[in-house]
Order: C-alpha cells, then sequence, then structure tokens
C-alpha cells in the first residue's frame, strides 16, 4: 500500500515514524528545506535558549520511507490518486495523508502589506533565525498577541536585552486560557522581567520609514478604536496572533473545508482515500493546535492504516487511551504558566465539578483546581512549579484526588517539600512519568541507558523523550546525570575520559544560534 504523506512537521513525521516497520511504502514531501524540527521550540531559540541544531527531532535508525525535503505539494488529482509537486514531479498514492500544519496568521492592518523590514512572524525555524538575527540592532521591540507564544517570545527577547512591550487586545493576557485573577499573577512575573504591556488594545497601524518598521500605533478597543492613540516606538515587530490552518490543497481538490479540513475520529476526510492530521485538520471535537493532540490523531491514524494493511504490515496494535493533550504550558525563564482541562474564564465554577483556588497575584501566584467525580478535571497554576508539575500528573494519569481538594494546592501530590525544590531522580519510582507528551517514565529511560544509550541526545532518539514541549528535559538531563555516576557505561577509546567523562554541550552563544542551519 502506498502511502502519500504532505508535510514533514512534527505531526507528518511523527506518523511516518508510527508506521515504521508496517510493511508500508511510505513517501513524504515537506516543503521546508530542513530535516523535521520542534516548532514548540523556536520561542527557546529566540531567547537564546537552546541552538536551532538542538531542536531536530530525532529519527528512528533505519526508517524505509522516502523523505524528500524542500518539496511542495501543488495540486492533487484525485481521479487518478496523485500529487503534483513543484519539481514536476507526480506522486502515486492509494492512501494519501495531508499533515500540512498551519500558518502564522498577519493582521489586517496598515503598514503591514508587505511586510516591512523589521516586522516577523514567529512560525517557522526561518522566523525564528531571522528575528535572532534582528536582536544585533533592536534596542526596543513590540510583540503583538499576547497568548502562549506571544509571553514566550516577549520574554525570550527580554532576555536578550531589549525593550518589550506585549500589545494584546483581549481583556487580560491568555484570555483563551486564564481567568482575571491568573491573568494578575502572569503580570506580576512580566513586571519582575520589566516587560511592559497594554491590553485591551488595538493595532491601528504599523509606522513604517525607509522600509522598516518604527513604531506601532494603538487604539483602545471600543467606540473609540477609530480614533489615533499611543504610539509604541519599535524596530522590532513579532507577530503572535494566532494561525490559519493550510487549507488551500485540500480545497482545490474538492475536500470539505471550513476552518480546516474536515475530518471524521479517524481522520479521514470527504474522500475515503485521503486523511489529514495536525493543525491543518478539524475533527469532530475541535482543533486544539496543541501539539499532543497531532501526536495522538498521528498515532491512532498509523493503527488504522495498520490495520488496512492487512498480512503486510501486521495486526494493528491496540491503541491505548490517551489523556491529558490539552495541557497548554507556557515556557519562559521567568514565567511559569500551565493551565489544563476545565480551566480559564468561568471554568472551574461551571457543571458538577468543585474548584478550589489560592490566588495571590501580588506574589504572581495563583493554583486552582477542578475535582469532579474523584478526579481531576482542570487545573490552571501560574508561579508555583512544583504544585505544577503535580496537578499535570494528576490530571494526565487520573489519580483519585484527596477528599478535600484544597491539600491539591497546599502541598505537592507526591508529598510535602520545599518549593523550588525538585525530588531527586534517585526518590523517584520507576513508574514516574517523566515526559508527558510521550508518555516516557523513568524505568523507560533506566531501560534506554542499560541497553546502550550514553546522552540525552540517545535517550530522545530512542524514547522521544524531551521532543516535545521540552519541559521534561531538565527531568532527564538529571536522570542522565544520575545515571552516569551511579551506573557508568565502559569507557570508549575515543575520549581520554571515556564515557564518564562530562556530556558534551550542544548549546552555543546567541549570535550563533541565530546564524546555524539544520542540515538539509
Amino acid at each position: 500500500m502506498r502511502v502519500l504523506v504532505v508535510g514533514n512537521g512534527m505531526v507528518g513525521s511523527r506518523l511516518v515514524e508510527e508506521l515504521d516497520g508496517a510493511g508500508l511504502d511510505v513517501t513524504v514531501l515537506g516543503s521546508e528545506p530542513y530535516e523535521p524540527y520542534n516548532r514548540v521550540l523556536l520561542s527557546e531559540v529566540v531567547a537564546g535558549k537552546v541552538d536551532v541544531a538542538a531542536i531536530t527531532l530525532p529519527r528512528p535508525g533505519g526508517s524505509a520511507a522516502t523523505v524528500r525535503t524542500g518539496r511542495t505539494a501543488l495540486a492533487i488529482d484525485r481521479d487518478a490518486r496523485l500529487v503534483l509537486d513543484d519539481a514536476g514531479d507526480a506522486h502515486a498514492y492509494d492512501v494519501l495523508v495531508l499533515a500540512t500544519g498551519a500558518r502564522a496568521r498577519i493582521p489586517e492592518v496598515p503598514g503591514l502589506a508587505p511586510l516591512p523590514a523589521g516586522a516577523h512572524a514567529l512560525r517557522t525555524l526561518d522566523d525564528a533565525r531571522e528575528i535572532v538575527a534582528a536582536t544585533t540592532n533592536a534596542r526596543r521591540a513590540v510583540v503583538v498577541g499576547g497568548g502562549v507564544l506571544g509571553l514566550e517570545a516577549a520574554c525570550g527577547l527580554a532576555r536578550r536585552g531589549l525593550h518589550v512591550t506585549v500589545v494584546h487586545g483581549g481583556a487580560h493576557l491568555m484570555d483563551r486560557q486564564l481567568d482575571a485573577d491568573a491573568a494578575a499573577a502572569v503580570v506580576h512575573g512580566l513586571d519582575r522581567l520589566r516587560i511592559e504591556h497594554r491590553t485591551g488594545a488595538v493595532t491601528r497601524e504599523v509606522v513604517v520609514a525607509d522600509r522598516h518598521v518604527r513604531g506601532v500605533r494603538l487604539a483602545a478597543r471600543g467606540a473609540d478604536a477609530t480614533e489615533d492613540g499611543e504610539v509604541l516606538p519599535a524596530d522590532l515587530l513579532v507577530l503572535t496572533t494566532g494561525t490559519l490552518p493550510e487549507t488551500g490543497l485540500a480545497a482545490a481538490a474538492g475536500l470539505e473545508v471550513r476552518r480546516g479540513v474536515v475530518v471524521d475520529a479517524d481522520g479521514v476526510t470527504s474522500d475515503p482515500a485521503v486523511f489529514a492530521v495536525g493543525d491543518c485538520a478539524e475533527p469532530p471535537d475541535g482543533a486544539t493546535g496543541l501539539i499532543a493532540q497531532g501526536w495522538d490523531q498521528a498515532r491512532r491514524l498509523a493503527d488504522l492504516l495498520r490495520a488496512r494493511a492487512g498480512g503486510r504490515g501486521g495486526a494493528a496494535r491496540e491503541a491505548a487511551p490517551v489523556h491529558g493533550t490539552d495541557v497548554v504550558r507556557l515556557k519562559a525563564a521567568g514565567l511559569e504558566v500551565v493551565a489544563m482541562g476545565v480551566c480559564g474564564p468561568g471554568g472551574g465554577r461551571q457543571g458538577s465539578g468543585r474548584s478550589v483556588r489560592l490566588s495571590d497575584p501580588e506574589t504572581g501566584r495563583h493554583v486552582e483546581v477542578v475535582v469532579q467525580d474523584g478526579v481531576v478535571v482542570g487545573a490552571t497554576a501560574v508561579g508555583a512549579g512544583p504544585v505544577a508539575a503535580d496537578l499535570v500528573a494528576a490530571y494526565t494519569r487520573r489519580t483519585p484526588a484527596p477528599r478535600d481538594p484544597a491539600q491539591l494546592l497546599l502541598r505537592p501530590v507526591r508529598g510535602s517539600r520545599s518549593e523550588g525544590d525538585e525530588p531527586s531522580p534517585t526518590l523517584m519510582p520507576d513508574r514516574a512519568t517523566v515526559c508527558r507528551c510521550n508518555g516516557v517514565t523513568k524505568g523507560d529511560v533506566v531501560a534506554c541507558w542499560r541497553h546502550g544509550a550514553t546522552s540525552v541526545e540517545d535517550v530522545a532518539r530512542s524514547t522521544r523523550a524531551t521532543t516535545g514541549c521540552g519541559g521534561c528535559t531538565d527531568a532527564v538531563c538529571g536522570i542522565v546525570d544520575w545515571l552516569r555516576r551511579s551506573d557508568p557505561p565502559a569507557a570508549t577509546p575515543d575520549g581520554p575520559d571515556g564515557a564518564d567523562g562530562p556530556a558534551p554541550e550542544r548549546t552555543v552563544s546567541p549570535e550563533q544560534a541565530g546564524s546555524a542551519v539544520l542540515t538539509p
């Protein structure tokens, strides 16, 4: 069975990985000239916390798929079951999977058509590299969009020494995930980082001179939105105003498209030979835009295609139920925000769930948990790292909640410890989940180590840990460091220190991060 995957991003590449060994003829078309990379960590590249090469997704060894990078699909001939690419090649398929993702939404604002120098979206690797390069000469930056990505970008730019202002049209920051009290705690964190913000503000115009961004003119949302307001000086503008699913290819082929490509619970489009997964798809339960949902779709579709392949690919693997694909995590130095399940404006006060909260915005701390039928069905945590980690564990594992849910706020689920202290790897049980995105336990990491892994990169390649949101990287590094000390591998002849020596560093300077290039 010939499977053609259009899109080589995080979801498309995961699908191909899941199909490995199924006996299928798999071809991938990727419009970007790079190996698949972790788009979730682009804000970390902007911040200079990781280099470009470090976000490359590990590939399993011996993959039989044919991957063609730098190839853009132009048209689908559904009758002939062919896809034409921009190199003039036609690719035949029995099953076509669209994993075309989404593109950055550019606001229809005077001054942004076309994009002037100094104005950048943040969606692709090239976008991140251009922003990093622009920070060399920039002094003042404006980030339009106060959601998760916008705040991550703002914190990253501030880390590079720029004066940053976040402009958001909503009543408060992260208004899709947080209520006003939780957002007030986020504001405290921004103030501590010296990041300014404007909420309830409309971007009326981007001021351009000599084809370069010079400022952003605002107007208050409401009746006076047509009046000129404050002008924020800026020589760098970052647009994080959401995404639009890439549906042009599907629409031109006559597939049903609303906001995204309409699919059923199995990812099937209006054509039974065509599937869609990831950000381009619109499943019955809606699209979250979160990578965990896309990976779950890829896993379930791989199981379905294995079953279709019959004897050649073996029986479909039993799909374990997946819970917790809607955990939203903001990754920024000095600003910790996690939200999941029933949360956000009014979320904790709807239905039959019981909501308890601890809100102390003046210290940048806000925690709320919603319990229903004896389990955590939602939670919000701002500035409460250890508690947030345990709430994520309770939510994703659906462990029984205490009779008094307030105990979840007063101490971590695994037992009391000082805030800021992380559990030692020696005390973590093997069943403890380390990587929520990929369901990797401490025991998986230990087993991987004992089968020959000698670095975090090896563990990532074998288990996929650290390749999702990045929130588990410190924990995986801690376990690997502990194993290196307690169970060192045999020394190798390649270096005087062998495997007992320090692990090689992969980070580079912020300047190098802007110019590094992934291997095409």
